[in-house]
Protein backbone atom coordinates (compact mmCIF):
# COMPACT_ATOMS: atom_id res chain seq x y z
CA UNK A 1 0.00 0.00 0.00
CA UNK A 2 2.96 2.30 -0.55
CA UNK A 3 1.02 4.42 -3.04
CA UNK A 4 -2.14 4.70 -0.94
CA UNK A 5 -1.51 8.29 0.19
CA UNK A 6 0.55 9.46 -2.78
CA UNK A 7 -1.91 12.23 -3.72
CA UNK A 8 -1.23 13.74 -0.28
CA UNK A 9 2.48 13.06 0.04
CA UNK A 10 3.04 14.68 -3.37
CA UNK A 11 1.77 17.96 -1.94
CA UNK A 12 4.74 20.25 -1.33
CA UNK A 13 3.40 21.64 1.98
CA UNK A 14 2.26 18.23 3.25
CA UNK A 15 4.67 15.53 2.05
CA UNK A 16 5.86 12.40 3.83
CA UNK A 17 6.23 14.30 7.10
CA UNK A 18 2.56 15.27 7.09
CA UNK A 19 1.57 11.66 6.45
CA UNK A 20 3.77 10.45 9.32
CA UNK A 21 2.09 12.92 11.66
CA UNK A 22 -1.32 11.65 10.64
CA UNK A 23 -0.21 8.06 11.17
CA UNK A 24 0.93 8.81 14.73
CA UNK A 25 -2.14 10.88 15.66
CA UNK A 26 -4.96 9.81 17.94
CA UNK A 27 -8.31 11.49 17.25
CA UNK A 28 -11.54 11.06 19.21
CA UNK A 29 -14.84 11.66 17.38
CA UNK A 30 -17.85 12.10 19.67
CA UNK A 31 -21.02 11.25 17.75
CA UNK A 32 -21.56 9.18 14.61
CA UNK A 33 -24.39 11.21 13.12
CA UNK A 34 -24.58 13.79 10.34
CA UNK A 35 -21.33 15.51 11.35
CA UNK A 36 -19.40 12.54 12.68
CA UNK A 37 -19.85 10.38 9.58
CA UNK A 38 -17.93 12.61 7.11
CA UNK A 39 -15.32 13.29 9.81
CA UNK A 40 -14.53 9.62 10.42
CA UNK A 41 -14.73 8.66 6.74
CA UNK A 42 -12.21 11.27 5.65
CA UNK A 43 -9.84 10.91 8.60
CA UNK A 44 -9.91 7.14 8.16
CA UNK A 45 -9.29 7.39 4.42
CA UNK A 46 -6.47 9.93 4.84
CA UNK A 47 -4.50 7.73 7.21
CA UNK A 48 -5.05 8.98 10.76
CA UNK A 49 -3.45 6.21 12.81
CA UNK A 50 -5.96 5.89 15.64
CA UNK A 51 -9.62 6.89 15.62
CA UNK A 52 -11.73 6.68 18.77
CA UNK A 53 -15.48 6.53 18.12
CA UNK A 54 -18.04 7.46 20.78
CA UNK A 55 -21.70 6.61 20.15
CA UNK A 56 -24.50 4.66 21.80
CA UNK A 57 -27.34 5.20 19.31
CA UNK A 58 -28.99 3.04 16.67
CA UNK A 59 -29.61 3.69 12.98
CA UNK A 60 -33.09 4.97 12.12
CA UNK A 61 -34.61 5.48 8.70
CA UNK A 62 -34.79 9.26 9.21
CA UNK A 63 -30.98 9.33 9.64
CA UNK A 64 -30.31 8.18 6.09
CA UNK A 65 -30.83 11.50 4.26
CA UNK A 66 -27.68 12.91 5.87
CA UNK A 67 -25.78 10.05 7.57
CA UNK A 68 -24.57 8.51 4.34
CA UNK A 69 -22.39 5.74 5.78
CA UNK A 70 -25.56 3.85 6.75
CA UNK A 71 -28.04 2.02 4.52
CA UNK A 72 -31.62 0.84 4.83
CA UNK A 73 -30.35 -2.62 5.79
CA UNK A 74 -28.64 -1.06 8.86
CA UNK A 75 -31.87 0.29 10.35
CA UNK A 76 -32.20 -0.67 14.01
CA UNK A 77 -28.54 -1.65 14.33
CA UNK A 78 -25.91 0.03 16.48
CA UNK A 79 -24.34 3.00 14.68
CA UNK A 80 -21.03 2.13 16.28
CA UNK A 81 -21.11 -1.48 15.08
CA UNK A 82 -22.08 -0.55 11.54
CA UNK A 83 -19.47 2.23 11.36
CA UNK A 84 -16.68 -0.02 12.62
CA UNK A 85 -17.38 -2.64 9.96
CA UNK A 86 -17.52 -0.14 7.08
CA UNK A 87 -14.52 1.89 8.23
CA UNK A 88 -12.43 -1.29 8.52
CA UNK A 89 -13.37 -2.15 4.95
CA UNK A 90 -12.35 1.35 3.90
CA UNK A 91 -8.93 1.27 5.58
CA UNK A 92 -7.66 -1.82 7.35
CA UNK A 93 -4.56 0.02 8.62
CA UNK A 94 -6.45 2.30 11.03
CA UNK A 95 -6.61 1.43 14.73
CA UNK A 96 -10.32 1.91 15.47
CA UNK A 97 -11.24 2.14 19.16
CA UNK A 98 -14.98 1.86 19.95
CA UNK A 99 -16.54 3.56 22.96
CA UNK A 100 -20.07 2.14 23.12
CA UNK A 101 -21.44 4.80 25.45
CA UNK A 102 -22.67 8.35 25.64
CA UNK A 103 -20.07 10.83 26.87
CA UNK A 104 -20.85 11.82 30.48
CA UNK A 105 -19.16 13.61 33.35
CA UNK A 106 -18.36 10.15 34.72
CA UNK A 107 -16.35 8.91 31.72
CA UNK A 108 -15.29 12.01 29.73
CA UNK A 109 -11.89 12.58 31.34
CA UNK A 110 -10.97 8.89 31.20
CA UNK A 111 -11.84 8.63 27.50
CA UNK A 112 -10.51 11.97 26.25
CA UNK A 113 -7.12 11.74 27.98
CA UNK A 114 -6.00 9.04 25.53
CA UNK A 115 -6.34 11.27 22.44
CA UNK A 116 -4.56 14.24 20.85
CA UNK A 117 -7.59 15.98 19.31
CA UNK A 118 -11.32 15.77 20.06
CA UNK A 119 -14.04 16.32 17.45
CA UNK A 120 -17.41 17.48 18.75
CA UNK A 121 -19.91 15.94 16.31
CA UNK A 122 -22.81 16.01 18.76
CA UNK A 123 -26.14 17.80 18.54
CA UNK A 124 -26.74 19.05 22.07
CA UNK A 125 -25.43 21.80 24.33
CA UNK A 126 -24.77 19.77 27.52
CA UNK A 127 -22.28 17.50 25.72
CA UNK A 128 -20.54 20.47 24.07
CA UNK A 129 -19.96 22.14 27.44
CA UNK A 130 -18.81 18.82 28.88
CA UNK A 131 -16.30 18.33 26.02
CA UNK A 132 -15.07 21.90 26.43
CA UNK A 133 -14.46 21.57 30.15
CA UNK A 134 -12.79 18.17 29.85
CA UNK A 135 -10.50 19.46 27.09
CA UNK A 136 -9.50 22.45 29.23
CA UNK A 137 -8.66 20.20 32.17
CA UNK A 138 -6.65 17.84 29.93
CA UNK A 139 -5.26 20.58 27.66
CA UNK A 140 -6.65 19.07 24.45
CA UNK A 141 -7.87 21.02 21.38
CA UNK A 142 -11.34 20.28 20.12
CA UNK A 143 -12.97 20.90 16.76
CA UNK A 144 -16.54 22.14 16.93
CA UNK A 145 -19.36 21.82 14.41
CA UNK A 146 -23.05 22.70 14.63
CA UNK A 147 -26.03 22.63 12.28
CA UNK A 148 -29.30 24.49 11.85
CA UNK A 149 -31.53 24.12 8.80
CA UNK A 150 -29.41 25.40 5.85
CA UNK A 151 -26.57 26.73 8.03
CA UNK A 152 -23.49 25.31 9.73
CA UNK A 153 -20.83 26.52 12.18
CA UNK A 154 -17.19 25.43 12.56
CA UNK A 155 -14.48 26.51 15.01
CA UNK A 156 -11.51 25.16 16.96
CA UNK A 157 -11.33 25.65 20.72
CA UNK A 158 -8.55 25.33 23.28
CA UNK A 159 -5.88 25.22 20.58
CA UNK A 160 -2.48 26.29 21.94
CA UNK A 161 -4.08 28.05 24.90
CA UNK A 162 -6.48 29.83 22.54
CA UNK A 163 -10.15 30.72 23.17
CA UNK A 164 -12.50 28.09 24.58
CA UNK A 165 -16.12 27.29 23.78
CA UNK A 166 -17.15 29.29 26.84
CA UNK A 167 -15.32 32.34 25.44
CA UNK A 168 -17.81 32.29 22.57
CA UNK A 169 -20.85 30.95 24.46
CA UNK A 170 -20.36 31.71 28.18
CA UNK A 171 -23.55 30.08 29.45
CA UNK A 172 -25.74 27.22 28.33
CA UNK A 173 -29.02 28.43 26.81
CA UNK A 174 -32.33 27.66 28.45
CA UNK A 175 -34.35 24.82 26.96
CA UNK A 176 -36.86 27.18 25.34
CA UNK A 177 -34.04 29.10 23.63
CA UNK A 178 -32.68 26.11 21.74
CA UNK A 179 -33.86 25.55 18.13
CA UNK A 180 -35.60 22.20 17.75
CA UNK A 181 -33.94 20.13 15.01
CA UNK A 182 -36.77 17.59 14.83
CA UNK A 183 -39.23 20.36 13.96
CA UNK A 184 -36.94 22.72 11.99
CA UNK A 185 -34.85 20.04 10.30
CA UNK A 186 -31.54 20.20 8.44
CA UNK A 187 -30.82 19.91 4.71
CA UNK A 188 -29.10 16.55 4.13
CA UNK A 189 -25.98 17.83 2.35
CA UNK A 190 -25.12 20.54 4.93
CA UNK A 191 -23.79 18.09 7.58
CA UNK A 192 -21.49 16.64 4.92
CA UNK A 193 -20.05 20.08 4.20
CA UNK A 194 -19.60 21.03 7.86
CA UNK A 195 -18.23 17.61 8.85
CA UNK A 196 -15.70 17.80 6.01
CA UNK A 197 -14.58 21.23 7.25
CA UNK A 198 -14.17 19.76 10.73
CA UNK A 199 -12.02 16.95 9.31
CA UNK A 200 -9.89 19.55 7.52
CA UNK A 201 -9.33 21.42 10.79
CA UNK A 202 -8.22 18.17 12.45
CA UNK A 203 -5.68 17.56 9.68
CA UNK A 204 -4.36 21.14 9.99
CA UNK A 205 -3.97 20.75 13.76
CA UNK A 206 -2.10 17.45 13.42
CA UNK A 207 0.19 18.38 10.56
CA UNK A 208 0.74 22.08 11.21
CA UNK A 209 -0.30 23.20 7.72
CA UNK A 210 -2.46 26.24 7.06
CA UNK A 211 -4.25 28.45 9.56
CA UNK A 212 -6.39 26.78 12.23
CA UNK A 213 -9.82 28.27 13.00
CA UNK A 214 -8.84 29.22 16.54
CA UNK A 215 -10.54 32.38 17.76
CA UNK A 216 -12.74 32.38 14.68
CA UNK A 217 -16.25 31.07 14.09
CA UNK A 218 -16.95 30.14 10.47
CA UNK A 219 -20.65 30.43 9.58
CA UNK A 220 -21.66 28.69 6.34
CA UNK A 221 -24.94 29.57 4.58
CA UNK A 222 -25.94 26.86 2.16
CA UNK A 223 -28.73 28.79 0.47
CA UNK A 224 -26.46 31.67 -0.54
CA UNK A 225 -23.40 29.38 -0.83
CA UNK A 226 -21.30 31.81 1.19
CA UNK A 227 -19.63 32.08 4.57
CA UNK A 228 -18.45 34.65 7.06
CA UNK A 229 -15.89 34.49 9.86
CA UNK A 230 -16.48 36.07 13.26
CA UNK A 231 -13.46 36.67 15.48
CA UNK A 232 -13.67 36.31 19.27
CA UNK A 233 -11.13 36.71 22.06
CA UNK A 234 -9.89 34.43 24.80
CA UNK A 235 -11.05 35.15 28.35
CA UNK A 236 -8.60 33.96 30.97
CA UNK A 237 -11.30 33.07 33.50
CA UNK A 238 -12.61 30.39 31.14
CA UNK A 239 -9.29 28.54 31.31
CA UNK A 240 -9.43 28.09 35.09
CA UNK A 241 -11.68 25.03 35.06
CA UNK A 242 -10.19 22.33 37.29
CA UNK A 243 -13.05 19.85 37.61
CA UNK A 244 -16.14 18.80 35.71
CA UNK A 245 -19.54 20.00 36.87
CA UNK A 246 -21.82 17.56 38.74
CA UNK A 247 -24.38 18.06 35.96
CA UNK A 248 -24.34 19.52 32.48
CA UNK A 249 -28.06 19.96 32.07
CA UNK A 250 -29.30 23.52 31.67
CA UNK A 251 -29.16 25.21 35.08
CA UNK A 252 -32.68 26.59 34.76
CA UNK A 253 -34.10 23.39 33.35
CA UNK A 254 -36.97 21.87 35.30
CA UNK A 255 -37.23 18.11 35.57
CA UNK A 256 -40.24 16.54 33.90
CA UNK A 257 -41.64 13.21 35.14
CA UNK A 258 -40.57 10.75 32.46
CA UNK A 259 -40.99 7.15 31.42
CA UNK A 260 -38.82 5.08 29.09
CA UNK A 261 -40.10 3.75 25.78
CA UNK A 262 -39.83 0.21 27.13
CA UNK A 263 -41.87 0.99 30.25
CA UNK A 264 -44.49 2.82 28.23
CA UNK A 265 -44.90 -0.07 25.78
CA UNK A 266 -45.38 -2.52 28.66
CA UNK A 267 -48.10 -0.32 30.13
CA UNK A 268 -49.67 0.12 26.71
CA UNK A 269 -49.79 -3.66 26.19
CA UNK A 270 -51.39 -4.28 29.59
CA UNK A 271 -54.19 -1.67 29.44
CA UNK A 272 -57.22 -1.35 27.23
CA UNK A 273 -57.02 2.43 26.92
CA UNK A 274 -54.44 5.16 27.49
CA UNK A 275 -54.50 8.94 27.30
CA UNK A 276 -51.69 9.99 24.96
CA UNK A 277 -50.90 13.47 23.68
CA UNK A 278 -48.65 13.96 20.65
CA UNK A 279 -47.26 17.52 20.72
CA UNK A 280 -45.61 17.45 17.28
CA UNK A 281 -46.83 19.52 14.35
CA UNK A 282 -49.88 18.40 12.38
CA UNK A 283 -47.65 17.45 9.44
CA UNK A 284 -45.40 15.27 11.62
CA UNK A 285 -48.44 13.63 13.24
CA UNK A 286 -50.04 12.85 9.88
CA UNK A 287 -46.81 11.21 8.71
CA UNK A 288 -46.82 8.67 11.57
CA UNK A 289 -48.36 8.44 15.03
CA UNK A 290 -49.60 6.13 17.75
CA UNK A 291 -53.14 5.01 17.10
CA UNK A 292 -54.49 6.23 20.46
CA UNK A 293 -52.76 9.61 20.43
CA UNK A 294 -54.44 13.01 20.32
CA UNK A 295 -52.49 15.57 18.27
CA UNK A 296 -52.18 18.80 20.26
CA UNK A 297 -49.13 20.76 18.96
CA UNK A 298 -46.86 22.28 21.57
CA UNK A 299 -47.76 25.85 20.63
CA UNK A 300 -51.49 25.20 21.17
CA UNK A 301 -51.52 23.20 24.39
CA UNK A 302 -55.17 23.17 25.45
CA UNK A 303 -56.44 19.79 26.57
CA UNK A 304 -59.99 18.52 25.95
CA UNK A 305 -61.91 17.63 29.09
CA UNK A 306 -62.44 13.99 28.07
CA UNK A 307 -58.73 13.29 28.59
CA UNK A 308 -59.26 13.68 32.34
CA UNK A 309 -62.40 11.57 32.70
CA UNK A 310 -60.75 8.46 34.14
CA UNK A 311 -58.19 10.37 36.22
CA UNK A 312 -55.42 8.24 34.72
CA UNK A 313 -51.88 9.39 33.87
CA UNK A 314 -51.53 11.24 30.58
CA UNK A 315 -48.53 10.28 28.43
CA UNK A 316 -46.91 12.94 26.24
CA UNK A 317 -44.83 12.16 23.16
CA UNK A 318 -42.99 14.04 20.38
CA UNK A 319 -40.28 13.08 17.89
CA UNK A 320 -37.28 12.84 20.22
CA UNK A 321 -38.56 13.59 23.74
CA UNK A 322 -37.46 17.22 23.92
CA UNK A 323 -40.74 18.96 23.07
CA UNK A 324 -42.74 16.51 25.13
CA UNK A 325 -40.50 17.29 28.11
CA UNK A 326 -41.31 20.99 27.76
CA UNK A 327 -45.00 20.13 27.39
CA UNK A 328 -45.07 18.04 30.58
CA UNK A 329 -43.47 20.87 32.57
CA UNK A 330 -46.06 23.36 31.29
CA UNK A 331 -49.03 20.99 31.65
CA UNK A 332 -48.08 20.17 35.24
CA UNK A 333 -48.25 23.88 36.04
CA UNK A 334 -51.63 24.34 34.35
CA UNK A 335 -53.19 21.08 35.59
CA UNK A 336 -51.47 20.45 38.96
CA UNK A 337 -54.01 17.82 40.06
CA UNK A 338 -53.22 15.52 37.15
CA UNK A 339 -50.25 13.28 36.35
CA UNK A 340 -48.25 13.64 33.14
CA UNK A 341 -45.33 11.58 31.86
CA UNK A 342 -42.85 12.44 29.14
CA UNK A 343 -42.06 9.44 26.91
CA UNK A 344 -38.26 9.41 26.61
CA UNK A 345 -36.85 9.05 23.10
CA UNK A 346 -40.20 9.86 21.50
CA UNK A 347 -41.25 8.47 18.15
CA UNK A 348 -37.61 8.06 17.10
CA UNK A 349 -37.05 5.35 19.68
CA UNK A 350 -40.62 4.05 19.43
CA UNK A 351 -39.95 2.87 15.88
CA UNK A 352 -36.89 0.89 16.96
CA UNK A 353 -38.85 -0.70 19.83
CA UNK A 354 -41.83 -1.73 17.71
CA UNK A 355 -40.07 -2.65 14.43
Amino acid sequence: MANRYIRQTNLQDFGEEGQKRLAHARVLVVGLGGLGIPVVQYLNAMGVGTLGLVDHDTVDIHNLQRQVLYSEADSGQSKLGVALKKLRNQNSETNLIPHDTFLTNKNALEIIKEYDVVVDATDNFPTRYLINDACIILNKPFVYGALHAFEGHVSVFNYRQGPTYRCLYPAMPAGNEVPNCDENGVLGVVPGIIGSLQALEVVKIITGIGEVLSGQLLIFNGLQQDHIKISFNSKSENRKIKALQPSYESLDCELAPSISNEEFLKIRASQDSLSIIDVRTVREFENSHLEEAHNIPLNTLALPADLFLENKPIYVICQSGKRSEKAVIELTKVYPKHTFYNILGGMNQMRTQTS
